[in-house]
């Protein structure tokens, strides 16, 4: 049994940094160190890291490193501690003896990663990660992320120590579907919601997401100043929206120039009516058997998938060599769409002459098939734009129902 003079003392001499008092004291009892522990503090290297004493963490690592891996009754690790205080030199120490510390949770289900990121020390969260980045991709209480942890407790700088880190994490959800924006405006961070705004990883959706959010605190207000900021604001989102769905659009456009690619290529080396077989005066063997039985036929069928041809690959051109151009710029945008419909239209052309050469219809003309493929294409494209007109009326119908409710 320790007297409590002896505990006393040695609890003194960590606290204050004291490392002669200590030593002297552990020299007259070496097992000391061992059977002194604290209801709430723990045992004295939890003291010394808590009270930032390095020369007593160090002399208690010297004679027992074990006590490195001991928990308090908060289910801390001294790593857990030294996160917390900021103190880079006691981390160090830690790390060279309890590696694997870094991985264990406290009470509150947080690594010691999470617990320098949400107390703001950046230096210690830099020590730690590079030691292991995993840890740091664990998530805590509902779902958060260790970026959710620093917006939370508004704590800029290890948010940027992250972000060059985890930018997989940025559009990440917590279990209430906030991202780390999200939760930024709500919680009213000017200085990191600026700072996320800023950065060129961010989501168009996000930005979205924020209009919505001032859109619901400027509505509360019901002046009219805030409301020409509320349509403002409702433009912005809208265009946003548009602006993130350009890279869908497109990987579809690259899909479909693709495909008819592949058609027209496939129609050039095997035409409708297959190729002659072997020679003759009127004919070469690997010729297409179309060129001498409707060569008019055939020029309009050669023009047609030519065409093709050529704009679906000036369409992937486009769209490859623009890969990664922020979608502001529209120009390539418009051209690759406006070249996806001409191949479009051509392959249609394409597919009638061959129908036209198959199937005994050589009454119909070339203008009959370029007729129907135009009769087509402005029937769907009509019907498409009907749609998103009656589809925008209801929406706006029901925004303004809801604004003036």
């Amino acid at each position: 049994m320790v007297e409590e003079a002896a505990k006393k003392n040695l609890y003194d001499a960590a606290r204050k940094g004291e490392l002669a008092k200590f030593q002297q004291i552990l020299q007259q009892d070496p097992f000391l160190l061992d059977e002194v522990s604290f209801e709430s503090a723990g045992n004295l290297l939890h003291v010394a890291t808590m009270w930032r004493q390095a020369a007593i963490v160090e002399e208690v690592l010297k004679i027992n490193p074990r006590l490195a891996t001991s928990l308090d009754s908060r289910n801390s690790s001294p790593l857990h501690i030294a996160a917390a205080e900021g103190s880079l030199e006691i981390v160090k120490k830690l790390l060279s003896v309890a590696r694997e510390a870094c991985w264990w949770r406290d009470c509150h289900d947080m690594n010691p990663i999470h617990v320098a990121a949400m107390n703001g020390h950046a230096e210690v969260l830099k020590e730690l990660l590079q030691l292991d980045l995993f840890p740091a991709m664990e998530r805590v209480h509902r779902g958060q992320t260790v970026l959710h942890l620093c917006v939370k407790h508004g704590q800029l700088s290890t948010l940027q120590v992250l972000v060059d880190k985890f930018d997989e994490f940025l559009d990440a959800k917590d279990d209430d579907g906030e991202t780390i924006l999200h939760l930024a405006a709500r919680s009213n961070h000017q200085k990191i919601t600026a700072y996320l705004m800023g950065s060129d990883k961010i989501t168009k959706d996000w930005l979205s997401k924020i209009s919505l959010i001032m859109s619901t605190k400027l509505r509360s207000r019901r002046d009219k100043r805030s409301l020409k900021k509320i349509k403002l604001l409702q433009i912005l989102s809208t265009a946003l929206t548009m602006l993130d769905n350009v890279p869908k659009l497109r990987d579809v456009t690259m899909v479909v120039a693709s495909l008819i690619a592949t058609m027209a290529f496939q129609a050039a080396v095997s035409p409708p009516g297959g190729v002659w077989q072997d020679d003759t005066s009127s004919h070469t063997a690997g010729k297409a058997v179309m060129e001498s039985v409707h060569p008019k036929m055939y020029k309009h069928f050669i023009r047609a998938n030519t065409t093709a041809f050529v704009s679906s690959l000036f369409t992937i051109f486009l769209i490859t060599s623009t890969y990664g151009v922020p979608s502001i710029n529209f120009v390539f945008d418009i051209i690759a769409e406006y070249a996806m419909w001409v191949s479009l239209a051509a392959i249609g052309v394409s597919y009638g002459a061959s129908l036209m050469m198959t199937n005994s219809m050589e009454a119909l003309s070339i203008s009959h098939i370029v007729a129907v493929v135009v009769s087509v294409f402005l029937v769907v494209y009509l019907s498409a734009c009907l749609y998103t007109f009656i589809e925008t009326m209801r929406k706006l119908t029901k925004k303004l129902y809801h604004f003036h409710g």
